[in-house]
């Protein structure tokens, strides 16, 4: 009786266990109001960006410099080769997996990043759909070799269209899983996401959005990028290169690898791959403010000029 009663406790504890999310697009200044309010409030830092969590990504990621992440515990940083898979399945394992850890020693965790499919699977759980097929994984990036991005983004527009609509033809990897689900279930993707009943992750988030003025958000990002390059960011991808990283893992796919990795095959011209990381990091931050304003449970600050509400609504949250 006291071991089923000590059960119904925790799953009540889990069921209520509050929880800190702040997200928002790229340079907007996730990182350090993160690192700002976790000294303030005795929290740990969570990562939710999808390339931080790769070992010698460290520039192009905009990683946490080894001063700050001296100064707040971040968990989920550096902890897989650039060649090795990570999803947002495993994201959601391990994340819940520290929250609980430090819920346990009386310690709030605070969820930091851009990645919302990450975000969104942390708080809402997992699409039951099948697991990855190699072989026809390889046969479909055999035709997207051959016959082009389009090619395979027009097959997914014919079974799919919802899906097809939301993911950009450039990006292969979404565009391959959805083929691949239909392929092996005979239904859409779309349809897996609709009959998937949320799972309520037990967690009672705050989740907390910055924004900047566009125009000061491009020239934060510009700033940022020129600091990549100024830093290191060439030498970096080569530096990846010479540990026998081949040019085709889905690591160098990301935003400002796979420009710099043009640029060292001699593909572009450096100041061509450096307006490119610029350009296409305007528009991925168009697009994760697109996907976070769909969520209406996020509460918008913007920075620097409501820092201080922002600061209050933590503080409440927190106490109570």
């Amino acid at each position: 009786m006291q071991e089923r009663s000590a059960a119904l406790t925790h799953m009540v504890q889990r069921e209520t266990l509050p929880l800190v999310v702040l997200v928002g697009p790229t340079a907007v200044g996730k990182s350090a109001l993160a690192l700002e309010m976790a000294l303030k409030f005795g929290l740990e830092i969570v990562n939710a960006d999808s390339m931080q969590v790769y070992r010698g990504m460290d520039i192009g990621s905009a990683k946490p410099s080894p001063e700050e992440r001296n100064l707040v515990a971040h968990h989920l940083i550096d902890i897989r080769n650039p060649d090795e898979e990570y999803s947002a399945a495993r994201f959601r394992e391990e994340a819940r997996q520290i929250i609980d850890a430090l819920a346990s020693r009386g310690t709030r965790a605070l969820v930091v990043g851009g990645t919302g499919l990450y975000i969104q699977t942390l708080l809402k759980g997992l699409c039951a759909a099948p697991a990855a097929d190699k072989q026809l994984r390889e046969e479909l990036k055999q035709q997207e070799q051959e016959r082009g991005k389009w090619y395979l983004h027009h097959r997914l527009a014919a079974v799919d269209p919802e899906a097809a609509s939301r993911i950009h033809p450039n990006d292969t990897f979404r565009v391959i899983r959805a083929l691949e689900v239909f392929h092996l279930t005979g239904k859409p993707l779309t349809e897996h996401h609709r009959a998937h009943l949320l799972n309520a992750a037990g967690l009672n988030p705050l989740k907390i959005g910055l924004m900047r003025d566009r125009p000061e958000l491009y020239r934060r990002i510009e700033a940022r990028v020129d600091s990549m390059i100024s830093s290191g960011l060439v030498e970096e991808v080569k530096q990846l290169l010479k540990k026998g990283y081949p040019p085709s893992i889905k690591a160098f796919q990301s935003l400002g690898y796979k420009q710099i990795l043009s640029f060292l095959q001699g593909e572009a011209g450096l100041d061509e791959a450096i307006g490119l990381i610029k350009r296409n990091t305007r528009r991925y931050a168009k697009r994760q403010l697109t996907w976070f304003r769909k969520d209406t449970a996020i509460q918008w600050f913007s920075i620097p000029e409501q820092t201080t509400a922002l600061e209050e609504l933590l503080r409440n949250f927190l106490k109570n």
